[in-house]
């Protein structure tokens, strides 16, 4: 149980860090808006592609791709269904939600949590990649697609996804760990050392647009998508995560509590990251970020009296 504070400790302190910094204006008017920009163009890709040109590509083949990737999958087409059919939200909203509702924060949380409560960080490791090589681009694609400009040519249409930072800096780093080159220490150095900024600018971010707003709050907060998509957070995908590895895949003992764990951890940051480059679901995202945040704390605590 110490493990799971020490980790969320972590991440809270950042975030005030950053709520310190938009209550005394220390990076000026726009700070939020600067910082949002760096950490989406320049500080995320680089941490993907140091991480996918160095990254061991066999462990991605796992149970826990398999739970991360179908629960992921299952969470997200259930928020989808339920914004565009019964709540009738536009794509770009109801993407930003099913992100919310599924996109585990696996980095910055999810890091140290393996690593305090499981003991080992490679638990994390394919769900990290699923979501950098996957999921990321998936989501990132329909979010361009949707918010293009109206008028726009077939062709822009079509090559819209691949001017994305994000999606090609995945595409390079692949690229890199498939072709068995290591790239020299002075080459990747620099991608490191920018990758660096990225977890902490994300939470620094997240904690600027906290300052003079009020979370959940009626007539701006949307909390009828922020409830849905918290409880398909924090409770339904950990629920489908032990239902997949206990039934279908015969998991049991830590390689399950494993999986369930990871499967609680709550919405990254990065998905506010996202809402704010598109300007659509900002509040969603960063409302939803903060609830499944304070609900997986106790969330994780019961997973781990339950099944430790």
């Amino acid at each position: 149980m110490s493990g799971v504070f020490a980790g969320f400790l972590v991440i809270f302190v950042i975030i005030a860090i950053g709520y310190v910094l938009g209550r005394t204006r220390v990076l000026g008017e726009h700070g939020e808006f600067v910082l949002s920009r760096l950490v989406f163009f320049v500080a995320t890709p680089a941490l993907l592609f140091d991480t996918l040109a160095r990254a061991d590509l066999s462990v991605v083949f796992s149970p826990t791709l398999a739970v991360a990737a179908a629960t992921a999958f299952a969470v997200g087409g259930i928020y989808l269904a339920l914004a565009l059919g019964v709540m009738r939200k536009a794509v770009p909203e109801a993407t930003i939600g099913a992100l919310a509702a599924s996109y585990v924060n696996s980095a910055n949380l999810g890091i140290p949590i393996s690593v305090f409560v499981l003991g080992d960080a490679s638990f994390v490791a394919p769900l990290l990649l699923f979501q950098i090589l996957v999921y990321s681009p998936i989501a990132l694609t329909a979010l361009d697609l949707t918010t293009a400009r109206s008028g726009a040519s077939l062709r822009e249409t079509l090559t819209t996804p691949f001017k994305n930072p994000i999606v090609v800096a995945g595409v390079a780093g692949l690229a890199v760990a498939l072709s068995g080159w290591t790239p020299p220490e002075a080459l990747i150095q620099p991608f490191q050392l920018i990758g660096g900024a990225s977890v902490p600018g994300a939470l620094l971010t997240f904690g600027l647009s906290l300052y003079g707003v009020r979370v959940l709050q009626r007539g701006v907060s949307p909390r009828r998508e922020i409830a849905l998509a918290s409880v398909l957070k924090i409770l339904v995908q950990p629920a489908l995560a032990y239902l997949m590895g206990r039934f279908l895949l015969g998991l049991d003992g830590h390689e399950l509590f494993a999986v369930v764990v990871v499967s609680t951890l709550p919405t990254a940051q990065n998905v506010f990251v996202y809402a704010s480059r598109y300007q659509r679901g900002t509040v969603l995202a960063r409302d939803a970020a903060l609830v499944t945040t304070l609900a997986s704390i106790p969330a994780i605590g019961f997973v781990a009296w339950a099944l430790a």
